[in-house]
């Protein structure tokens, strides 16, 4: 049914109550209200439910949000509408308010991008073609990671989020692989090998001219002019690429002067990182041609560090590799004497049509082997480094060579964090990677509430606490009786039967024939996290924090630890954590006022909330450690996290959990769970609850039936 367009006082009133406008005096939401008057009433709906979805976060960012709608309506589809709402509040958070604000006051530059990106390529749907496009290339692995600008730690490679430079998408998409392609090849030419050979670090080379940032940037000059080079060489087909991509983009390149000068030093086939330091030096007060529209920017303190780790893990590695080696040399029976170890060498065998390749053969005692895949993948990387393989790295390891550090992966980096705010990563199952700190979660207490609903809950279910309560207490205590024991508290009738039919058929009878009870002591940690996303209000936010009054009830009995977090958030940057009661804390009348102040929020992404108190629960010591999710629904949340994605992320955690020691379990109300629990919990470690009336009483009956 069509419905007719609020007035301006009714736009008014709504914004007031939206926007708390009486508490902020230099605001008015007249003028806002007359800018909505004109828009129709499901626009006007949709600008006030984000009015008040946005004011959770800043009431001036909301504002801002309303007095640009109107504009913002005109140019563009409610999704984009979306997007451009969601960037603000990601720049919020990230950058703060007048940031945040910019972007909502350049709608119109927001949409102009916007159409402009209808021929992008984002780079998650095209990071699996380039990482395999980067395995066609020679060299180590390389991952595809995000960032706002192109570059390389020589770990991985760092890539904008989409691309939209040019108007067709296949263009844009061949932009994507001539970044990736120089980037590579500064890490397979020797880019940042100056760093492991050169008297100074590159780093060091830099902060030798005034304006180092003006030397990097003319270094960087030089390098791209040697690495175009060096792919015209090697990979001809590629180089036309990146030609065709210059002539789309306008580049010119300079035919006379000192850069044409130096492109034709940098173009011969010996040419080096080692010609660029030189260069930098003769025309560092030069102003350099203008960059090309693939190339990326250098990070070299960061491409420094890694390498520097993967040096020194590398060495290792590689020692121990011709322990190996030489132990296979060995004849059987043989024995390796310490006093005549063997002699490797590493002979260099140039490539006459590429002099930036070698080939290598290894030889013991003058005697040429055959490496395998690994040992020759990892002199290969230690060449792609320092150029060649030192005479100090071809002596064996002894004994107590090998470190189990030697194995970790690179790319590990501590993060650190403000305090109550944590960074996690989240699955990918398309790209079949992690989204390296993609998630930023953040721990709040409940605001307690002063009302009586614990009081309420009791006398609600007081004809079937008692019986609650008498359940737990037989769980207490509880004996696990022990069969077939030398002796004990009483007789083991199936074992006593088992004697004699063994006695009468001739066969010696066993003797343990008694039971032993043995008193059970619980060493229990568990942790629920309950569903407080805005699809749980009303009577389910009721039932949950029922259960929850119930089940502290009975738990307090027992005296298992326990925790109760609530979970919601609003995209990946705004993941929220409500602590209720922790492990530690005793159940008093602050956390039953928690309890009363559970109440419904925004969106359920859960991969991160379970992955954050799998860290918690990994920080105790406990026998049994269980997860247990109280939750109405499956994974959602605004910025695409939802279907496979939000379901299969979740799964990963889940499956972190388990490889912790943590036994996860679901109870939901869910009447479609049959459809995806199964798949993220496992066929049994879940369960419906058809009816949420039964949820309190059946929540306490699961967790007795868990820690049985």
């Amino acid at each position: 049914m069509h419905q007719t367009a609020m007035t301006a006082r009714e736009i008014e009133a709504r914004l007031e109550a939206a926007l708390e406008l009486v508490q902020y005096s230099r605001y008015s939401a007249a003028p806002l209200a007359s800018a909505l008057a004109p828009l129709t009433r499901a626009e006007q709906e949709y600008v006030l439910r984000w009015a008040e979805v946005i004011c959770k976060t800043n009431t001036d960012l909301a504002y801002q949000f309303v007095a640009n709608a109107p504009q913002a309506l005109s140019l563009m589809p409610p999704p984009t509408v979306d997007a451009w709402i969601i960037r603000a509040m990601d720049v919020y958070d990230r950058e703060g308010l007048y940031p945040g604000c910019a972007i909502l006051g350049r709608a119109a530059l927001f949409a102009a991008e916007a159409a402009a990106a209808v021929n992008g390529v984002a780079l998650e749907e095209m990071s699996h073609v380039l990482e395999l496009f980067v395995q066609g290339l020679s060299g180590r692995k390389l991952r595809i990671d995000v960032a706002d600008e192109p570059y390389t730690d020589t770990v991985s490679l760092f890539l904008p989020d989409r691309l939209h430079v040019f108007p067709t998408r296949d263009d844009n998409l061949r932009l994507y692989k001539a970044t990736v392609a120089l980037l590579w090849a500064q890490t397979w030419y020797g880019t940042f090998r100056l760093s492991a050979r050169h008297a100074d670090a590159l780093p060091d080379l830099l902060e030798r001219y005034p304006q180092p940032a003006r030397a990097l940037r003319v270094f960087n000059a030089f390098e791209t002019m040697r690495l175009i080079a060096c792919l015209a060489r090697e990979l001809p087909g590629l180089h036309r690429d990146l030609m065709a991509l210059d002539d789309l983009s306008g580049w010119r390149e300079e035919r006379d002067g000192p850069w044409a000068q130096a492109r034709q030093r940098l173009a011969a086939p010996g040419a080096s990182v080692e010609d660029s330091a030189a260069l930098l030096e003769a025309h560092y007060a030069t102003e350099p041609p203008a960059p090309h529209c693939y190339e990326g920017v250098l990070h070299v303190e960061l491409a420094e560090r890694a390498m520097r780790e993967r040096i020194a893990r590398e060495r290792d590695q590689f020692r121990v590799a011709l322990a190996r080696l030489r132990m296979e040399q060995t004849p059987r029976g043989g024995a390796v004497r310490a006093s005549t170890p063997g002699r490797f060498e590493l002979r260099a065998l140039p490539d006459s049509q590429y002099p930036e390749r070698h080939e290598f053969s290894l030889t013991l005692d003058g005697q040429p082997l055959a490496p395998g895949a690994d040992v020759r993948a990892l002199m290969d990387s230690i060449i792609q480094d320092l150029g060649n393989i030192p005479e100090d790295y071809l002596v064996a390891a002894g004994d107590g060579g090998y470190r189990a550090d030697m194995d970790r992966t690179e790319g590990g980096t501590e993060t650190t964090r403000e305090q109550g705010v944590f960074l996690y990563n989240e699955w990918d199952h398309a790209r079949s990677h992690y989204r390296k700190d993609w998630c930023v979660l953040r721990e709040h207490n409940v605001s307690p509430q002063d009302e009586p609903f614990v009081e309420r809950t009791l006398r609600k279910y007081a004809g079937v606490l008692p019986e609650l309560r008498r359940t737990f207490e037989a769980l207490r205590g509880e004996d696990r009786l022990l069969r077939r024991q030398l002796n004990g508290d009483d007789v083991d009738f199936d074992a006593l039967v088992e004697a004699q039919v063994d006695m009468h058929r001739g066969r010696e009878s066993g003797e343990r024939l008694f039971i032993k009870r043995r008193r059970l002591e619980r060493n229990i940690a568990v942790m629920f996290m309950v569903d407080m996303s805005g699809s749980t209000k009303g009577w389910i936010n009721d039932a949950e924090r029922e259960a929850l009054v119930l089940l502290c009830e009975a738990l307090e009995i027992l005296g298992d630890r326990y925790a109760i977090y609530g979970f919601s958030g609003m995209t990946r940057m705004r993941c929220e954590l409500y602590r209720v009661k922790r492990l530690d804390e005793p159940y008093n009348d602050e956390v039953r006022q928690r309890i009363a102040g559970i109440l419904p929020k925004d969106y359920t992404r859960m991969g991160v909330t379970i992955r954050h108190l799998t860290y918690l629960l990994g920080e105790i010591e406990a026998r049994t450690k269980l997860l247990v999710t109280l939750s109405d629904g499956k994974p959602d949340d605004y910025d695409g996290y939802r279907g496979d994605y939000g379901i299969e992320d979740t799964r990963q955690a889940l499956i972190e959990a388990r490889n912790a020691g943590i036994h996860p379990f679901c109870i939901t109300i869910d009447n479609e769970a049959r459809d995806y629990l199964p798949h993220m919990y496992g066929a049994v470690n879940w369960t419906l609850v058809d009816d949420v009336r039964r949820l309190p009483l059946k929540v306490s009956d699961i967790y007795r039936r868990l820690t049985l």
